[in-house]
């Protein structure tokens, strides 16, 4: 079965920096990408970033280029997403995913993925 766990959420000031984790178990997933999607209070569930497991391939949404960084551990199963600059507007859930079969076209969207962790929240103060 299945396990994406997530931790390292919490409260920030704007301009601080988290680093969220998201451990993976249940299978090998060298053959899967990996997702952070974000979901604040009454909006919808938006893409973040996504890696993909074997290659390496790295996307961002245009919202967090250049502040945010995703990265894998392939020994430790897990993924991680480092956030500088954090702002108000990435207040959030914060989701790890796992998805596969993938195309460049999927790994942004919700629906594509697999598997879901249960959310870590990502509270920036101003």
């Amino acid at each position: 079965q299945v396990q994406l766990v997530e931790s390292g959420g919490g409260l920030v000031q704007a301009g601080g920096s988290l680093r969220l984790s998201c451990a993976a178990s249940g299978r090998t997933f060298s053959t899967y990408a990996m997702g952070w999607f974000r979901q604040a209070p009454g909006k919808e569930r938006e893409f973040v970033a996504a890696i993909t497991w074997s290659g390496g391939g790295i996307y961002y949404a245009d919202s967090v280029k250049g502040r945010f960084t995703i990265s894998k551990d392939n020994a430790k199963n897990t993924v991680y997403l480092q956030m500088s600059s954090l702002k108000p507007e990435d207040t959030a859930a914060y989701y790890c995913a796992a998805v596969r079969p993938f195309t460049r076209a999927t790994l942004t969207a919700q629906r594509s993925y697999d598997y879901w962790g249960q959310g870590t929240q990502v509270t920036v103060s101003s």
